[in-house]
């Protein structure tokens, strides 16, 4: 049996992260997000916005 990965490029954010993950997709390229959503206020601005897309996807695939 093959094992497919299925990468999305494009338009992922926070608030759809998790639906991407239920419709089957496995790789997530975020650089928009990540680099258009940090807070220059927030000193660890892309840190910020990585963890929230790891958090939605935990709460997606029931990871730990």
């Amino acid at each position: 049996m093959h094992s497919i990965r299925v990468e999305i490029d494009g338009g992922v954010k926070v608030d759809n992260v998790a639906a991407i993950a239920r419709a089957g997709a496995d790789t997530f390229v975020a650089g928009s997000a990540i680099y258009g959503a940090g807070r220059e206020a927030d000193p660890h601005r892309y840190d910020s916005v990585i963890a929230a897309l790891r958090a939605a996807l935990s709460g997606a695939q029931g990871d730990p």
